[in-house]
């Protein structure tokens, strides 16, 4: 009965958060923080969530993503990645290197700053296109920067947990075998998602082996949506995107990341269902997948990662310096690094830069998984270092759709800003 106690109470808090939104202007995802956080710190939510909980609100950011990944061309987003290899490079090693060297300054151990760094490396994906969808940018060049960025973010953090985390906690040594391992593993996934985008699900193409072997073209995932005429096409897709997601967890990332490319390899053209229905499909299963996705279940998500933040406030006096100067570092560090990456390894224009370096500040999932390993688990990150790490991602993901909201006007060009002869915002011209 507690269970639904809390769900009653973090529905509610939805409702109150969308309403504050429209009020204020501002996002949503800003409040659902808020409103965990403040539930979390007067008692009215657990500090540690109930499994039934946990287990909803990790579908609610699987079908957060598989929902933004359904939305994407599959070709955009290719194009994306190799012009995003640079953000996600340098858009990682400035802010590892920040909390590195800060908290080995202020605590003097290498193994806690490993794990710092570690913290505060990957992107919070879920939170900036959950903003950006709030704002109508999740279509834009900038917002497929970030993603495809943060993914190869998301990857090379993975790689650094699953290296580095044996070493600060001294469980291992590094060896070439353990890191050959994890970038085949990485291979390995991204190979079996090419598989299935190029042979399993088509119908048809233009490849000599549907000509060679046409029984393929018999199969493919659209006689699975088409099952009992069409009327469980959503049912047929979101399994689809759970079993995706198990296989990513599989291999050593975030479930989020399997759903997402679920997502990005299901097509409109698989929703043409029968030749002499006017039904639509596509858009009626869009339909239902966005409103699961981003009004009742997806939220819960972040309401329950606001109840991460729990203060000490004895504690947290003691440590605002260390705070203030690891939040301003890696607000620095992410957009200088980010943002000229965009523009010069990515040619994005400084509009689309700005707006892909603010994309890229939030931290959430991979963070708290660090963050567990380090303080939970293993007793590496102390108390201090615990409040600082949390307090500085509850500043950072406040920053996220804040910053948004704020640059959409010179993203769009409706205000305009420019530094000497250069527009920062997109140009009157454009």
């Amino acid at each position: 009965m507690h269970d639904m106690i809390f769900l009653a109470i973090i529905w509610a808090g939805v409702f109150l958060s969308y309403f504050l939104a429209h009020k204020t202007k501002l996002t949503p995802v800003l409040y659902f923080l808020a409103f965990g956080s403040t539930m979390v710190n007067l008692g009215v939510l657990p500090e540690e969530s109930t499994e039934f909980i946990r287990g909803f609100s990790e579908i609610g950011i699987i079908l957060i993503m598989f929902a933004l990944g359904f939305e994407e061309e599959t070709n955009n987003f290719i194009k994306g990645i190799k012009r995003s290899w640079g953000i996600a490079l340098f858009g990682a090693l400035a802010p590892f290197a920040v909390a590195y060297y800060v908290t080995l300054y202020y605590w003097q151990d290498p193994r806690l700053s490993i794990m710092c760094g570690l913290a505060m490396t990957a992107t919070a994906v879920s939170l900036t296109m959950v903003s950006l969808k709030s704002e109508r940018l999740q279509n834009t060049a900038a917002s497929t920067g970030i993603m495809t960025s943060a993914i190869l973010d998301d990857i090379a953090s993975l790689a650094a947990v699953a290296i580095l985390v044996p070493l600060a906690t001294g469980e291992a040594e590094i060896t070439v075998l353990g890191i050959l391992l994890v970038i085949g593993k990485a291979a390995a996934f991204f190979f079996i998602i090419t598989l299935l985008e190029i042979f399993v699900f088509p119908h048809s193409s233009p490849l000599n082996i549907y000509h060679r072997i046409p029984f393929i073209n018999r199969f493919g995932i659209k006689d699975f949506i088409a099952f009992s005429k069409g009327e469980q096409a959503t049912l047929a897709v979101l399994l689809i995107a759970l079993l995706i997601s198990i296989l990513s967890f599989e291999f050593g990332f975030h479930p989020a990341v399997g759903a997402y490319m679920a997502g990005l390899i299901m097509k409109q053209e698989y929703f043409h269902l029968f030749e002499e229905s006017q039904e639509d499909y596509y858009n009626q299963t869009k339909k239902i997948v966005d409103n699961v996705a981003f009004s009742w279940i997806g939220p819960v998500f972040f309401v329950e990662l606001g109840t991460k933040i729990v203060f000490d406030q004895s504690i947290l006096m003691a440590v605002i310096p260390q705070i203030a100067v690891l939040t301003a570092g890696i607000l620095i560090g992410q957009i200088l690094s980010a943002g000229l990456a965009a523009r010069l390894t990515g040619n994005f224009e400084w509009h689309e830069s700005i707006l892909i370096d603010l994309g890229m500040l939030g931290r959430a999932e991979l963070a708290f998984v660090v963050i567990d390993i380090g303080y939970v688990q293993n007793s590496i990150i102390t108390t201090e270092a615990f409040y600082t790490l949390m307090a500085t991602c509850f500043v950072l993901n406040v920053t996220v759709p804040i910053s948004i909201k704020l640059w959409k006007p010179y993203f769009e060009g409706s205000k305009q800003l420019k530094l000497g002869e250069t527009w920062l915002s997109k140009s009157p011209s454009d």
